[in-house]
């Protein structure tokens, strides 16, 4: 059986010292150890230990292979998004990172598909990007949960969000700049309770601010499993329904409404609330995902799932059918 991560994340070995060529910023920057390993330094400051699998192609294929796995959807860590940083430079950065990706891909075609990075502050850049990876063969793009504490709702960058429907090129939402991460760094509740909140943050967005109403073929996934929003559903219908005034200000359907109609990965470590996510999105909907190579990611790439009770024209479809459709991409480029 075909099996497709579409949540992988990957680094180039070589990143430019953007911080001394631009002069001002905390853009991430690698410092290799005698082990082999590698520190992600942000400005002058550790932000995280990486292994090689992180940026070695063969390594990646090679593991892989150990849970008969044959295709990565690769996209940026998102730490390097650099929204923070002007449009210009942000747009360097994401073509720095677009042109690792694309070149990538076309040496191993077989194991990876690439999902590009584009400069959200600035959406005129940011559409100038997406139009260029598009031409170069790239199916999609990953995002940011919120655009420097900018919720995804907003006027600004529903060009971007248009753009990618009228290109056809698929968005990936991933969780990052938690909210609350400077109030809660202990038992690192940003990663527990933050990301799955952020993920939602990200949803309710959309749908709340008609996003997804108004764009009816954009093609979204959320990772984590959507985070706190599936589960969590009863809560933001309840509340669509007894505040009205507060909550559907800018779209008048429920939110109940929009399962189904987006994708999630499948990444929840524990298969009843799995089996819950695919009662209410319908396995066409759910996609294979580990967040590899991290270790809060699902890094024996479905195992829970191959030893579930799940029926198999489900668990094909998480393992592959769900990723082409939502990346629109053909199936026998890849057996």
């Amino acid at each position: 059986m075909l099996k497709i991560d579409m949540h992988s994340h990957i680094i180039p070995k070589q990143l430019p010292d953007w911080t001394k060529k631009f002069g001002y910023g905390d853009f991430i920057f690698l410092e290799e150890n005698e082990d082999r390993s590698a520190n992600m330094m942000q400005g002058g400051k550790f932000f995280r230990r990486i292994k090689e699998n992180c940026w070695d192609a063969d390594i990646r294929i090679s593991e892989y292979q150990e849970y008969r796995t044959q295709v990565q959807v690769v996209c940026t860590i998102p730490v390097l998004f650099a929204y923070w940083a002007s449009g210009k430079d942000g747009l360097e950065v994401s073509r720095f990172l677009n042109d690792h990706l694309i070149e990538l891909v076309e040496r191993y075609p077989k194991n990876y598909i690439g999902l590009g990075t584009i400069p959200m502050q600035d959406p005129e850049l940011a559409i100038q990007e997406l139009e260029r990876i598009h031409q170069l063969g790239m199916p999609g793009i990953q995002i940011g949960s919120n655009i420097n504490d900018e919720n995804l709702s907003e006027e600004k960058f529903f060009p971007i969000f248009e753009a990618c429907e009228r290109l056809g090129m698929a968005v990936m939402i991933h969780p990052w700049q938690m909210m609350g991460q400077e109030q809660m760094r202990k038992y690192w509740l940003p990663w527990l309770v933050g990301m799955p909140a952020e993920t939602s943050r990200a949803a309710c967005s959309l749908v709340f601010g008609g996003v997804l109403e108004r764009l009816p073929k954009l093609r979204v996934c959320l990772s984590h499993a959507g985070g706190s929003f599936i589960p969590t559903i009863g809560r933001i219908e309840h509340g669509f329904n007894c505040r009205p005034d507060l909550v559907a200000i800018d779209n008048p359907v429920n939110p109940r409404t929009y399962l189904g109609k987006f994708w999630v990965d499948c990444i929840t470590h524990d298969i009843d609330l799995l089996k819950y996510i695919l009662k209410v999105q319908g396995s066409e909907k759910v996609c294979l995902g580990t967040d590899y190579p991290f270790p809060l990611g699902d890094l024996e790439i479905g195992k829970f799932i191959e030893e579930s009770d799940l029926p198999s024209r489900d668990i094909e479809n998480i393992f592959a059918d769900s990723t082409l459709n939502w990346l629109q991409l053909d199936k026998n480029n890849y057996l």
